[in-house]
């Protein structure tokens, strides 16, 4: 048995396999590591040894032919390499898996090839040509966690980065067959241990098989030892035996012994949801529902995009803490996704723009705190880097009269950054297919458990196209609540802390000739690059106040964060002819729910009064746990509380809740999916004695 780590690794970035090419048995140049002294594959007949270690040992054909479970069918690979196994999979499914079938790719990897290789190595396939130009396309940073690709519609890849152990340790899913591929024992030892078996058993479904090269005495003993029966079967090539096998009853998941409240609802049938809320967090639990065949119903009294998400331009960025936490962790990886995700959404960019984000040091304090953030998080430099205040200059691609900006320090550059078209793109993911649109207001949620054996929800609506229609009911099988500020309005809902944030944006129409920034710049505030002429910048926040009317003194507000950011940029405006006096600024106020520890809410909704039952021992000694699993509302989500930086974690969020929905491996870690679960205030506060 095993359990997840109690804490992640820190942030970093992953050294890059080091390879040299050399040829192999046939005369062919192959991909050779220099760091194990072993080669990743032979050109020669590398892809048949694929077939029939990983494909036909796992009996993958016949499997995929008959799958007709509406989940996924999971592989698990422990060493990711080129990638080879894992194309031959798909192509494998592709091949053979009814047209509803949905293939999910889960692979570990230490030391990830560099892009260039790794298009190198495939190249030897050229009927795979397709399938890697998909993969080479979307290929992550070497950053360590988990990151999800899209390789096609039915197709996902999740790709973990870092020590194979850890990273299936910290896996949140199961899987139905495993490649145990690496280099071999006698190359590798390090990987080939009994933690790693422990590992696999523990993220196995019942009957999971797996396959593997080797027949060493070591891997025999660890898979024995951690439940697996192993059989010998005839090797490839010279190679005469290798092992195969399952295991039948996995480990029970020792995860959840120190927060049970945490443990997963079971999974429902999902065919139908209603998802409350069509800004971009209901957007994009919206169009990643759909993606997977589920039938969407977005509810919202206004168009989609008209609230918080209703402006014309937003910065994707984030803010890291200087210090490893999971909330830095968290939007990192949001970041990250949401890149790849908008380049495969809109490869055009009609809807972004990947120009980049300055995040400016403004004093001394926050110089030194960007450095200790640099020192202690050695990512690589297409990541973030620190920039001094000439190379800062450059990159906000301003050459400004009047001696130029007047910064006195740098900051930090984040290329993969930038800024987001919101309203639109709420739009855009509004109108996927599979996702209808309602007009009107849920004015009550009731459960239909025990009125049928499926379960699920009844809303009682307002509203709607018809204006002398006005009361309908929805009946869905679930239900997925992101209605900003309003999503703790429903009595399910009305222990989840959320406060409203007001912010307003300011709008100046540049003059023809004036100065103007290349990029995104942010330190208190932010101003972006202008788009139809005309430059975004703010946002002042406001606690607690949910006015969406606009104000000059928040103009004015606005204009001083903008002299702070970018110290003499304003009278570069007015020299240019602009009028930069508060109530000749347009602009356009909107209210934001933040969380009281400023993290999103992102998961099944917790039942808090049985919570408060189940746990109030805790209440007197924290140490007394119950093994008691938490209860919720059966069928009942929310993705609500993202602040600021919703472009950033939003579409990581409807993931992470439509994997969930439709029982698949989640695109986090374990302990980041715990820190995002909505009940987490639940069982602090109730800790806490509150």
């Amino acid at each position: 048995m095993t359990a997840a780590p109690d804490h992640l690794p820190p942030l970093a970035g992953l050294e890059s396999a080091r390879l040299d090419w050399r040829q192999d048995d046939s005369g062919e140049s192959a991909p050779h590591s220099s760091a194990f002294d072993d080669v990743y594959f032979s050109r020669h007949d590398g892809r048949a040894e694929t077939e029939h270690v990983f494909l036909a040992a796992n009996r993958l054909p016949e499997r995929f032919r008959d799958w007709q479970a509406p989940r996924p069918f999971v592989i698990g690979e422990t060493g990711f390499g080129t990638g080879l196994n894992m194309l031959c999979a798909w192509a494998c499914f592709d091949a053979h898996a009814p047209a509803g079938a949905r293939l999910h790719l889960v692979s570990t990897e230490k030391f990830p090839l560099a892009r260039d290789d790794l298009a190198r190595a495939l190249a030897a396939w050229p009927d795979l040509a397709e399938r890697a130009a998909a993969l080479v396309a979307q290929w992550p940073e070497p950053v360590a966690g988990v990151h999800r690709l899209w390789l096609d519609e039915r197709v996902t890849l999740d790709l973990h980065f870092g020590d194979t152990t850890e990273r299936l340790a910290l896996l949140d899913g199961a899987v139905d067959a495993w490649f145990l591929d690496g280099f071999a024992p006698s190359k590798n030892p390090e990987m080939w241990h009994d933690a790693l078996f422990a590992a696999m058993a523990a993220r196995s479904r019942p009957g999971a098989t797996f396959a593997t090269f080797t027949c060493a005495g070591v891997v025999k003993r660890g898979l024995r030892a951690a439940g697996f029966a192993w059989r010998k079967v005839p090797g490839f090539g010279r190679k005469r035996e290798m092992l195969a096998g399952e295991i039948e009853t996995p480990p029970a998941d020792e995860r959840r012994r120190s927060t049970p409240w945490f443990t997963p609802p079971a999974v429902q049938t999902a065919r139908r949801v209603a998802v409350i809320g069509a800004g971009l967090a209901g957007t994009t639990v919206a169009a990643a529902l759909a993606r997977r065949g589920v039938a969407v119903t977005l509810i919202d009294r206004d168009e989609p995009g008209a609230g918080a998400s209703g402006n014309a331009q937003g910065a994707l960025y984030v803010k890291l803490a200087a210090d490893t936490n999971p909330q830095s962790r968290t939007y990192l990886a949001g970041l990250l996704y949401a890149r790849r995700w908008l380049e495969a959404l809109d490869p055009e960019q009609t809807l972004w723009s990947p120009g980049g984000v300055l995040q400016m040091a403004t004093g001394e304090r926050e110089v030194r705190r960007q450095a200790r953030f640099l020192t202690n998080h050695p990512l690589p430099a297409s990541v973030v880097r620190g920039v001094d205040a000439e190379e800062a200059a450059r990159l906000a691609g301003l050459d400004l009269p009047l001696g130029g900006l007047g910064l006195s320090h740098g900051g930090l550059d984040y290329p993969l950054a930038g800024w987001v078209r919101p309203d639109a793109l709420c739009r855009r993911l509004a109108a996927s297919g599979g996702v209808s649109a309602y007009l009107g207001e849920v004015r009550e949620l009731s459960p239909i458990a025990g009125e049928n054996e499926e379960g699920g929800w009844r809303l009682t609506l307002s509203g709607g196209d018809d204006a002398n229609h006005e009361v309908d009911t929805l009946e869905v099988d679930q239900v997925v609540i992101a209605a900003a500020s309003a999503s703790n309005g429903f009595a399910q809902t009305a222990a989840l802390p959320l406060q409203p944030v007001r912010g307003q944006i300011s709008r100046l129409t540049l003059p023809q000739g004036a100065p103007a920034p290349a990029r995104v710049v942010c330190a208190g505030g932010y101003v972006m690059p202008p788009i139809d002429g005309t430059l975004t910048f703010g946002a002042s926040f406001a606690p607690n106040d949910a006015d969406a009317t606009t104000r000059e003194a928040d103009h004015a507000f606005n204009l001083a964060e903008l002299e702070r950011t970018l110290p003499g940029y304003a009278a570069a405006l007015a020299e240019a002819g602009a009028d930069l006096s508060p109530e000749a600024l347009d602009g356009r106020a909107a209210v934001r729910a933040a969380s009281p520890d400023k993290s999103p809410y992102a998961g099944p909704v917790p039942d808090a009064e049985a919570w408060r039952h189940d746990y109030a021992a805790m209440a007197k000694d924290a140490t007394l746990i119950p093994a008691t699993p938490g209860r919720h509302h059966p069928g009942l989500w929310i993705s609500a509380a993202h602040g600021s930086r919703g472009l950033s974690s939003a579409p990581l969020c409807a993931e992470l809740i439509a994997s969930r929905i439709c029982d698949e491996p989640l695109p986090l870690e374990a302990p980041l999916a715990d820190h995002l679960h909505p009940g987490r205030r639940v069982i602090r506060d109730l800790i806490r004695g509150r």
